[in-house]
């Protein structure tokens, strides 16, 4: 005789509520809103005068005297590029500001991986004496330097010349620093040890063992590198004419009127920022890979 007992009851387990603590500063894997929220607000702050310029130039002057500035882009973008174009040697410029930059680029990255890794793994006399000399260069303002560089550029004469903006910057005290503090954590000094009791010499091992881990913090300095030669103002403001101008030093020249038409200006620094973005577009995800490659490494 079989008998049946009361029905069991099934519990079922409800989702548990995420604290509300949680949702607004995450958990640490996960962020919560507030991180949004502050990100978006950066974001917004960093890219507002980018947007401005670009509505700016695509409309007339007469849209900086609104009460109300405009919100969305107008049509006269072109036109203004266009006045731009017939005012500036805009492509000599921007050839200049691309040849400039570029060598300076490898040559900071390539003469400040090679001191780096000699200040952090190399063993000789006063290495740590010539390292504090050069920390010390970094705090002497550029701008003391200015009027012996320009008298040394005019007895070489190269004033006029695009060598000399190049020359005063093929190597930085910053980069060297950089590339110092990196490699002295990230190389260890058994792996060294190792490749040269295997038989590896001086320049072996550098190639093989302390360049293959320096490539993350060779991708930053070298877009660093690149920023800082691409935005320079004063330097060839001084030592180069207008008749072979960088990008900058000629928009400089869309202001020396006593008339000046700020849409035609801010279309071209619209114009000199786009190299810029498309730098950053096509090596952002490879930095960001060389970074966290570095971190995982290191």
């Amino acid at each position: 005789m079989t008998v049946t007992g009361a029905p069991t009851r099934t519990r079922t387990r409800r989702p548990r509520a995420v604290p509300v603590r949680r949702r607004i500063f995450g958990d640490g894997h996960r962020p919560g809103f507030l991180t949004y929220g502050l990100l978006s607000a950066f974001f917004l702050a960093s890219a507002y005068p980018l947007w401005w310029s670009v509505i700016i130039g695509s409309r007339s002057n007469e849209a900086l005297g609104r009460t109300w500035p405009p919100l969305l882009p107008g049509g006269n973008f072109w036109t203004n590029v266009g006045e731009v174009f017939d005012t500036i040697p805009f492509w000599l410029a921007l050839g200049n500001s691309v040849l400039i930059s570029g060598i300076i680029t490898v040559s900071v990255v390539t003469f400040s991986t090679l001191a780096g890794y000699a200040f952090a793994k190399l063993r000789f006399k006063g290495r740590d004496g010539l390292m504090v000399a050069v920390v010390a260069t970094m705090a002497i303002p550029t701008q003391l330097g200015i009027i012996p560089l320009f008298m040394l550029m005019r007895e070489l004469g190269w004033t006029g010349e695009i060598g000399a903006v190049v020359v005063p910057t093929l190597v930085t005290a910053f980069g060297v620093f950089f590339m110092r503090q990196y490699l002295v954590d990230v190389i260890p000094d058994e792996l060294i040890e190792s490749a040269r009791m295997d038989g590896a010499s001086m320049i072996s091992t550098f190639w093989h063992v302390a360049l293959p881990a320096a490539r993350p913090a060779m991708a930053i300095l070298g877009l660093f590198s690149f920023m800082t030669a691409w935005t320079d103002f004063l330097w060839p403001l001084l030592v180069l004419d207008a008749s072979n101008p960088t990008l900058q030093t000629a928009l400089s020249q869309l202001q020396s009127a006593r008339y000046v038409d700020y849409s035609i200006v801010l279309a071209g620094a619209v114009m000199a920022t786009l190299p810029l973005l498309a730098l950053f577009a096509v090596a952002g995800r490879q930095l960001i890979s060389g970074i966290m490659q570095g971190a995982v490494k290191g």
